[in-house]
């Protein structure tokens, strides 16, 4: 009688134990993955100029190239002086486009790995599913047999603790699969996570690539245009200063003498005609011109007059905030020239010159002219005419309050013209 008690107590024990590890098996926590962590920029020595002679990387050449080009700005402006200045300023563009190419090619190396992770993790998955199913079933088999049945079926002692531990041993293994299935999800979302956030990254940096890009072709041309305007000399690089500096003074005193350039609202008006800007428009006049110490709506009265007959010519987009968005759209880089419109600029992806014509024959076929207003003061402006003859015309102003549709000899003489441009595209 004792010793069948003894037994009992023992078999319960057991039975507790055993449900004990199914508990412990459900409580187990859910592992989790860090994500892997991105690998140092590259340290590749820049092969680019200075760059190169200095040791400096890749990663560091911008800004190593952006310092040197702060010190020749304030050099002395000469054309040796402005040439170098662009010289620098297409280094370190194409410094900016090498360190970018770099970070693409490093997180193109890193969706490599990232995606072979992924194709891993995938079979992984597949393969512990197969076996998950396949114990589910087994478990399921063993589970049905309670551990009165497995006492009741065992013909002894021996026989019973041998089955009982074959279901702890298959309960310990199906745990760790389990654990195993987990895991293996959760590297698979972490890596996934990875896999987009350094798609979105290379995106990115072709942008900015495609960008960078563009910006040399600007730089390259604008090198191309001071060349060609001063023809390698350096008498008439500084007769351009000269009037690049005669016009912006110009602009600013006719806003003086015209009671200040206030910002204002709701000036733009579009019409089958095209639209009337105003420079003072507060949607740019606070801008400053070609990132200058010139603000449109003191110094952009061509600048508007510009993207006006932009807008006549179906380029219904197109705004002061276009044209001087657009570095190549000016004479250099720095100082007066990078505050002076070219004859040539673009925008909208549309070329445009302003040629010098005639205003009557211009007017009379159908096209608006642009012309510059200058009083013995030096007060300059520019204006837009859209229609009239004879010396009765309809013009755009950009400087007054609704300069649209005013008649031009209410407000200037027709005397102080000194220029008449077609715009040709």
């Amino acid at each position: 009688m004792r010793k069948k008690v003894i037994f009992l107590v023992l078999i319960v024990t057991l039975f507790l134990l055993w449900q004990g590890s199914l508990i412990a098996i459900a409580q187990t926590p859910s592992p989790t993955s860090a994500p892997t962590p991105t690998p140092d920029p590259s340290t590749a020595i820049s092969n680019l100029g200075d760059c190169a002679s200095s040791h400096i990387t890749i990663a560091d050449c911008p800004g190593y190239l952006q310092k040197k080009l702060g010190d020749l700005q304030g050099q002395e402006q000469t054309l040796s002086s402005q040439i170098a200045i662009m010289d620098g300023q297409i280094n370190l563009t194409i410094a900016r486009i090498n360190a970018t190419k770099e970070q693409i090619i490093q997180l193109s190396t890193d969706i490599q790995t990232t995606t072979k992770k992924i194709g891993t993790l995938e079979s992984a998955i597949s393969d512990l599913s197969k076996i998950l199913l396949n114990r589910i079933v087994a478990t399921y088999e063993i589970g049905s047999v309670q551990p009165l049945g497995v006492l009741l079926t065992s013909g002894t002692i021996s026989d019973y603790f041998t089955r009982a531990n074959y279901l702890r041993i298959a309960q310990a293994h199906d745990k760790r699969i389990a654990f195993d299935m987990v895991q293996a999800k959760n590297d698979y979302a972490n890596q996934k996570a990875i896999f987009e956030a350094k798609k979105r990254q290379i995106e990115a940096l072709q942008q900015q690539l495609e960008d960078y890009n563009t910006q040399l072709a600007q730089e390259k041309s604008s090198k191309q245009q001071l060349l060609a305007q001063t023809q390698g000399s350096e008498a008439n690089y500084q007769k351009l200063l000269s009037q690049a500096e005669s016009q912006l003074a110009g602009f600013s005193s006719f806003a003086a003498n015209q009671g200040g350039a206030s910002l204002l609202s709701n000036q733009t008006v579009c019409d089958d005609w095209g639209c009337y800007y105003n420079q003072r428009d507060s949607q740019w006049g606070g801008l400053s011109l070609n990132h200058t110490q010139y603000s449109i709506a003191s110094d952009g009265c061509l600048v508007t007059s510009v993207a006006m007959v932009y807008t006549h010519y179906g380029h219904k987009n197109v705004t002061p905030i276009s044209v001087n968005s657009n570095p190549s759209n000016f004479a250099g880089s720095f100082g007066y020239l990078a505050a002076y419109l070219n004859k040539t600029v673009i925008a909208d992806g549309t070329s445009s010159t302003r040629v010098s014509s005639s205003i009557d024959s211009t007017l009379s076929s159908g096209n608006p002219v642009i012309v510059g207003i200058k009083y013995s003061n030096g007060d300059t402006h520019f204006v837009v005419l859209k229609s009239g003859s004879g010396g009765n015309y309809v013009m755009y102003d950009p400087f007054l309050p609704n300069g649209k549709d005013k008649n031009f000899t209410d407000h200037y003489s027709l005397g102080s013209i000194f220029e008449v441009d077609k715009v040709t595209m």
